[in-house]
């Protein structure tokens, strides 16, 4: 148990350099508050006491605005940082390294029955206010924008963004982890695009205006 906490300590102080101390990170970080008492919930929810696993996964959200169903599947070393707002749902499943930021949502689309939520792999990054919805797989090594709504399967080592969110990527390279800024903007490149087109069609009715004089 204690390894485990000192893996969970050292885990937050490698990807948020506004933490301090390990005993500021025990002490005062609501996502290692929120993880751990998860895993008590987890324990008691695998051993059929659902109503005390419920009694502290809520107690979990009233503390922390961090809202983890007892029966979500949590793998090592899982960070949320700030964490207000985050929902996790009842067939979550979610691998080790994994980073969420707050607002994020792993949920359900209310249109699945048995496995509703989403399966998240390893060393996965979801930025503030991303929506994953649905019972399908975010690929190991992604990246998703802060802002995206997810609503199919994304493959891995892959950068998504938008709404709803499409796999883009920078240079043909995975972005940097912990990068919620630099990646590709797909409405920027969707008008650029359109205004390319519309240059293109503008010369070619300026070149038949022009052949119309000339026949005239």
């Amino acid at each position: 148990m204690f390894a485990q906490l000192r893996e969970d300590i050292a885990c937050v102080r490698d990807r948020d350099p506004a933490a301090r101390s390990a005993l500021e990170v025990l002490f005062l970080y609501p996502g290692l508050k929120a993880i751990r008492m998860h895993r008590r919930a987890n324990w008691f929810y695998r051993h059929n006491m659902l109503f005390l696993a419920r009694w502290i996964s809520q107690r979990a959200s009233r503390k922390t605005g961090i809202e983890i169903h007892p029966a979500a599947k949590i793998g090592k070393r899982f960070f949320i940082d700030h964490g207000t707002g985050v929902v996790i749902g009842e067939t979550t499943e979610i691998g080790d390294d994994v980073t969420l930021y707050q607002g994020v949502t792993l949920g359900g689309t209310g249109k699945d029955t048995g496995k509703r939520h989403p399966t998240i792999g390893n060393n996965v990054m979801i930025g503030a206010g991303a929506k994953v919805l649905g019972p399908f797989k975010v690929g190991d090594n992604t990246n998703i924008a802060a802002g995206a709504v997810v609503l199919e399967e994304i493959p891995p080592n892959s950068t998504a963004v938008g709404v709803p969110a499409r796999v883009v990527r920078r240079n043909g390279m995975r972005v940097d982890n912990l990068d919620q800024v630099h990646v590709p903007d797909p409405v920027r490149q969707e008008i650029e695009h359109l205004n390319h087109t519309i240059e293109k069609l503008e010369a070619e009715l300026s070149r038949k205006v022009e052949d119309a004089y000339e026949d005239l």
